[in-house]
């Protein structure tokens, strides 16, 4: 970056990084304001709708409270049109610019981050950042509303294996489909989608389906209907550590924030997994692929901790670098 003027006060550290990739623009853009000290939520939100991507955020010192639990920053999130009490890309992205623009943790392989859900831990290693699922809430749908939403997608309502509405912060609505090509091939009526979600209460409708079980990889197999999710219906149900391929396929449709679809959903992908672990639907550790149908190749990787925590993570490279005058 070339010399300038001396900055001003008004003058503050930006980067816009793209997250569950380590490719430039194959993932899910952020931008990130790495000082919104002094900034109104107006002028955040305003700044938010003018980067016009899914989120923007604004690092800020802990409040004493969190920093005394152990908080490194305070994070707040912005979508164009809101601000959200907690997702899983900006997470990532923020920490990962926090830490590139000097940040220094309380521990040198755990980041704490304040936001409106609490207190979220960031797993660091070599390769990657991992944050700490949230708490999840979950719920059986009623049928006639899983039947209406199948409607509203474009799926036969024999394609749903299973629903179940999943809120971390978020509220989402997640599908299990019988088959990734069920999933790739989807093209939804976006309108009546939106619709649908507005009056279910809902900020997001995410489509997933586990693949790759007739590959010999350990993935659960089951003997009932679901088991065409995964291929095979051999009985073993052994887990095994990630691969460099994907197992799982998902999409995302959001409602309320300026995109159709989500290119990389980390807040969706929390529940997500939370919810396919402790049914057995899909193995403790595993990658999933989103943003495939958008041009992009979005790898987010989960994995299940010995005392059952779920950890999402993945990798962020940062596009752009300086500053921005608010």
């Amino acid at each position: 970056m070339t010399s300038g003027p001396p900055l001003t006060a008004l003058d503050r550290a930006f980067k816009q990084v793209d997250v569950f990739t380590d490719t430039p623009y194959l993932g899910n853009p952020l931008a990130v304001v790495l000082d919104g000290t002094g900034l109104s939520d107006d002028e955040m939100q305003h700044f938010a709708r003018w980067t016009n991507l899914s989120e923007t955020t604004f690092v800020l010192p802990p409040s004493a409270q969190a920093a005394a639990a152990g908080a490194d920053y305070q994070l707040r999130i912005f979508t164009t049109a809101y601000e959200m009490p907690f997702a899983g890309h900006p997470t990532l992205g923020s920490c990962h610019a926090w830490l590139e623009h000097g940040g220094t943790p309380q521990h040198p392989e755990l980041i704490v981050q304040q936001c409106q859900v609490g207190m979220v831990r960031i797993r660091r290693s070599a390769t990657q950042l991992a944050f700490a699922a949230p708490a999840l809430t979950r719920g059986q749908p009623e049928p006639e509303a899983v039947a209406r939403l199948a409607a509203a997608l474009g799926l036969g309502r024999d394609q749903v294996l299973t629903a179940q509405r999943l809120s971390n912060g978020p509220c989402h609505f997640g599908m299990l489909l019988s088959s990734t090509d069920a999933v790739l091939q989807l093209e939804p009526d976006l309108a009546a989608l939106r619709l649908w979600m507005v009056a279910a209460g809902v900020s997001g409708v995410g489509l997933a389906a586990v693949t790759g079980a007739s590959t010999g990889n350990g993935l659960i197999k089951r003997s009932n209907r679901e088991a065409r999710a995964f291929g095979s219906t051999t009985p073993a149900a052994v887990d095994v550590a990630p691969r460099a391929e994907p197992q799982v396929e998902v999409r995302f449709f959001a409602n309320d924030v300026m995109v159709n679809e989500d290119p990389v959903t980390g807040s969706f992908n929390a529940s997500l997994a939370q919810w396919l672990i402790a049914e057995g639907l899909a193995p403790s550790s595993y990658i999933a692929a989103q943003g495939t149908c958008l041009g992009r190749a979005g790898r987010v990787h989960i994995e299940q901790d010995a005392t059952g925590q779920v950890w999402v993570g993945g990798q962020s490279v940062t596009c752009i670098d300086g500053h921005v005058r608010l």
